[in-house]
């Protein structure tokens, strides 16, 4: 699973001496390429980045070279597990990681790009159209799929739902293994009856399982672990001019960014939780 879906996860906990291990760069002055835009990614987790540059971080890294006008867009790829941050960012081999989530202390925040939610994904048409809560009765004799030590877990285990719930796991290599993937494939099989996903994660392969499957934020859920969250850029904690820099582009170019995620089917919100649709004229 992503090492964005882990720190989400994290953001929940104390930091681990692990975690804290990638805390060891920074410095006083800005070593940022200013010819080229050099993206800290993972080789293989859609639909963020893949090294054939299929994911919306690569997309979105093309989009941005362009309108800070450097010549070229290059990669760092590496796992995004334990580590990542040390070994692409904080060792100066790229410049900006595109997705990480706001109030970790690894990375400097830029200001947030999108704001999306944990979702439930379910297929429609079968019982469950208009469940916008674990806490349905609807829900009560169903199996549901859940990344373990994610927020929607404890949302699920305070629904009295975990006894049928079937967990996947939440650290996985993406190179050889992906969470996300194998829950849709036993929702689309019918090994469960419902999927609780990372919303760019349910977005992305409930569109890519067909037309035939809701998508729905988790935002009434009782009280306890936050299920929506706001997505920045990470830049080195010296790099406050390119910071800046990017919050100028963010800010500059939103409507076009905004359609960029869309276009990979996630599940964009407000900061009233209300869904953003493709901008007009988009």
């Amino acid at each position: 699973m992503p090492r964005l879906l882990i720190l989400l996860a994290a953001l929940m906990a104390p930091v681990t001496v692990a975690l804290a291990q990638d805390r060891d760069f920074g410095g006083a002055i800005e070593l940022v390429d200013p010819d080229v835009l050099r993206v800290c990614a993972d080789p293989n987790s859609l639909p963020y980045s893949n090294e054939a540059g299929e994911g919306f971080e690569n997309e979105l890294a093309t989009f941005l070279a362009q309108k800070l006008g450097r010549k070229s867009v290059s990669y760092t790829y590496f796992p995004q597990a334990t580590g990542f941050v040390r070994m692409t960012l904080g060792m100066h081999r790229c410049d900006v990681i595109l997705s990480y989530p706001q109030g970790d202390e690894l990375v400097q925040n830029t200001n947030a790009y999108y704001r999306t939610a944990y979702s439930l994904v379910y297929p429609t048409g079968k019982g469950l159209d208009g469940v916008d809560t674990l806490e349905d009765a609807r829900l009560k004799d169903k199996r549901i799929g859940v990344v373990a030590g994610t927020p929607p877990a404890t949302f699920l285990a305070r629904a009295g739902l975990m006894d049928k719930a079937k967990g996947y796991q939440l650290m996985v290599d993406t190179r050889i293994d992906n969470s996300a993937v194998d829950m849709m494939a036993d929702l689309e099989n019918g090994t469960i009856d419902a999927a609780v996903l990372w919303g760019p994660l349910a977005g992305y392969y409930a569109r890519k399982s067909g037309d035939g499957y809701a998508v729905v934020p988790l935002l009434k859920e009782p009280r306890g672990p936050a299920t929506v969250f706001r997505i920045t850029m990470g830049v080195r904690p010296s790099d406050q001019e390119w910071k800046r820099t990017l919050n100028r582009v963010i800010a500059q170019n939103q409507d076009a960014i905004d359609k960029i995620l869309l276009s990979y089917g996630i599940p964009l919100l407000d900061e009233h939780n209300q869904p953003i649709a493709t901008p007009e004229g988009g």
